[in-house]
């Protein structure tokens, strides 16, 4: 394609404003600076020193770290657009981007709105609406009830009429906040209760609708893309049913489940229903599709706006027998005024594509959120990296945790998956514990490398999929590392060399970690290290942030940091934050974990507090709900007891492992040693 300019009717676009932040934001910014076009960042307190500030050529501060007041203001953002000059705003995917009222205060103000026109995002963001909208147009919906304005008895009548189970949705928004899948009867009326509070704070709205479980469920989605002059195209489509938490990790283009004939067929069903609206712009029709009946497929809902996953597409649509496609310049050239030079019949697909979501997340605490500060960041060549962070980034609650996304094209399936799996290999974010290392082990199931994937895949594997126990080795390299950082460059007093030196034999030094003991005499370069009564010799060489280290008789290279008594190492796709336990620091945990103290599961706010001082309470009853990055946790009683003290409020931030309360254990129901 082309790389200037896009002229639009007043003249050309000179300055687009970007309205959002970490790696979609700089995303946007590479095609802009493309195409020559001035990059106008928007950024909140908590992003003063983003990466994609940095990368702009202007930013805009607009409010303090809450979203809500900085990201989804209408109006701080447009007011922003405005002052700094800007003539089109770029919503990019979340906060604002299909937000009506944006679209339209953007028309007000003058700016050229980079999407569709408010009256299809209207349509389709309604998801009851939507599916009323296609249904008219001939394309199959999944059988459900979504009259509007349903109450709580009209949800749970539904539900029993459709037949259990069951999929809560909301009709506002997307990305599987306030939506739950529920299997038990009894269990609905709570589940109501939390999907409309999780849908009210995630988009200002907790209308909810209900919908038949699809057995077995594929997730395929159809990129469009729609100029202003009735031009309308499918890119193909891509397959998302890897998923946790009703989000996606995973993503890749072609789908390995559809046949030629349904691939043509799907397409023109997203068509029709990009048609239905009067779409303009790049937009995506998402479908559930049966793995054991691919020939039927239902459509969900129709974003209307740029995917998350949207490079996987771009690497394998070729127009005139070119390969590689940009999304974002079409959008932007669009939304100037110009028509498609391309009919359905000059695109095709080739090659695969695969893309892999790295998340700032536990995988073994049931994927909750994590955060702090990004030491050292290792991306891999020979693949294509969309990321927001960088060096010194604070990773914190207040947003989304994914950091970025890794992708990768092949010539067939099976290559892609390969040259994936290489490229995390090579990932590594020190500073702030992520998905990477899940994400090989899911790559690397035999499921997914034969293709037989479904929405359930993760759940169903995540104990195998999530195991990934500190390794012996692991904590000798962070022990050597430690001892090797410590050595000064050139020795005159052998006293100055921390390495247990004496005037007859060496004394060993002790590293006490969670897991074990770690004990070593010597030099790094040349040490003898004992491990569960077991010595022998090692040796480690540090060069800046590169660990080399020789263990019983193998040789294994890390990345390593240092923060505090932490030490990081990453090797394989996967990261350790081993941390040194001190003797003090040992008692006082002791201590506060004789007192059956209540800890917060990840870093985010209290969004309510069940318990009170002096109150008994079960095994299992909700004590706290904890929110951050948009997910809520819900914290319950490990046991029966009475609640000693309460430390939290409503309304008040928590880090990770921060107490909240304080239980005491029945007498009849002591505590677990």
């Amino acid at each position: 394609m082309a790389s200037e300019a896009v002229p639009a009717e007043g003249g050309r676009i000179d300055a687009v404003l970007v309205a959002n932040r970490g790696e979609i934001a700089v995303r946007v910014i590479r095609t802009l600076r493309a195409l020559g076009i001035r990059a106008i960042a928007v950024h909140s307190d908590a992003d003063r020193d983003a990466r994609h500030v940095a990368e702009a050529d202007t930013s805009v501060h607009i409010g303090p770290s809450s979203a809500a007041q900085s990201y989804l203001s209408v109006r701080r953002v447009v007011d922003a657009a405005v002052r700094s000059g800007a003539q089109a705003v770029h919503p990019g995917y979340g906060f604002l981007s299909e937000n009506t009222e944006f679209a339209r205060a953007c028309a007000e103000a003058g700016l050229l709105f980079i999407g569709p026109p408010a009256a299809a995002i209207e349509a389709m963001g309604d998801k009851i609406r939507a599916k009323a909208t296609v249904t008219e147009a001939g394309v199959p919906v999944v059988p459900g009830r979504s009259d509007p304005d349903m109450t709580d008895a009209d949800l749970v009548g539904a539900a029993r009429d459709v037949g259990f189970p069951v999929l809560l949705k909301p009709s506002a928004g997307g990305g599987g906040k306030g939506m739950r899948l529920v299997s038990d009867p009894a269990e609905l009326p709570a589940q109501i209760v939390s999907a409309r509070r999780e849908a009210g704070a995630a988009f200002g709205d907790d209308t909810l609708f209900v919908e038949r479980f699809v057995a077995r469920p594929r997730h395929i989605e159809v990129q469009v893309l729609a100029d202003a002059h009735g031009g309308v195209v499918h890119l193909g489509e891509r397959e998302c049913s890897l998923q946790r938490r009703h989000q996606k990790i995973i993503e890749e283009a072609p789908s390995a489940l559809l046949d030629e004939q349904t691939r043509q067929r799907i397409g023109a069903a997203a068509v029709s229903v990009a048609r239905s609206v009067g779409y303009v712009g790049a937009g995506t029709v998402e479908f559930i599709v049966s793995a054991d009946r691919p020939e039927d497929f239902f459509f969900m809902e129709m974003n209307t706006r740029l995917q998350v996953e949207h490079p996987v597409t771009e690497l394998v649509t070729t127009v005139g027998g070119r390969r590689g496609f940009d999304l974002v310049e079409w959008q932007v050239r669009i939304a100037g005024g110009e028509r498609l030079p391309f009919a359905q019949e000059d695109l095709s697909l080739e090659g695969h594509a695969v893309e892999a979501r790295v998340y700032a997340e536990d995988p073994a605490r049931g994927f909750l959120p994590s955060g702090g500060r990004v030491l050292a960041v290792h991306e891999p060549a020979g693949a294509r990296v969309d990321s927001g962070i960088s060096a010194g980034t604070i990773v914190g609650s207040d947003y989304d945790p994914m950091l970025a996304k890794v992708i990768t094209w092949g010539p067939d399936r099976g290559a892609a998956l390969r040259r994936l799996d290489a490229a995390l290999a090579e990932t590594a974010v020190l500073g702030v514990t992520t998905n990477v290392a899940f994400l090989r082990a899911l790559l690397g199931h035999p499921e997914v490398r034969a293709g037989e994937l479904d929405t359930g895949l993760v759940e169903r594997n995540l104990a195998e999929l999530s195991a990934d126990p500190v390794r012996p080795e692991v904590l000798v390299a962070a022990a050597l590392a430690d001892l090797a950082a410590a050595e000064p460059a050139a020795v005159v007093d052998p006293w100055d060399v921390p390495g247990g030196w004496r005037l007859g034999e060496p004394a060993w030094s002790v590293w006490r970690y969670a897991d074990a003991e770690v004990r070593v005499r010597g030099r790094a370069a040349d040490a003898e290290v004992s491990l569960d009564g077991e010595a022998g010799p090692a040796s480690a060489v540090l060069h800046g942030d590169r660990l080399t280290v020789t263990y019983r008789s193998l040789v294994r290279r890390y990345r390593w940091a240092r923060d505090g008594d932490t030490t990081w190492l990453a090797a394989d796709g996967r990261t350790w934050a081993v941390t040194e336990h001190r003797l003090l620091a040992e008692r006082a945990e002791r201590g506060a974990g004789s007192g059956g103290a209540i800890t917060s599961p990840m870093p985010g706010t209290v969004l309510s507090v069940e318990i009170t001082a002096g109150q008994e309470v079960r095994k299992g009853q909700t004590l706290f709900v904890v929110e951050a990055m948009k997910m809520e946790h819900t914290v319950t009683a490990p046991l029966d007891g009475t609640v000693t003290s309460v430390a939290a409020r409503t309304g008040t931030p928590v880090a990770l492992d921060e107490a909240l309360a304080v239980l005491t254990a029945h007498p009849s129901h002591p505590e677990e040693p």
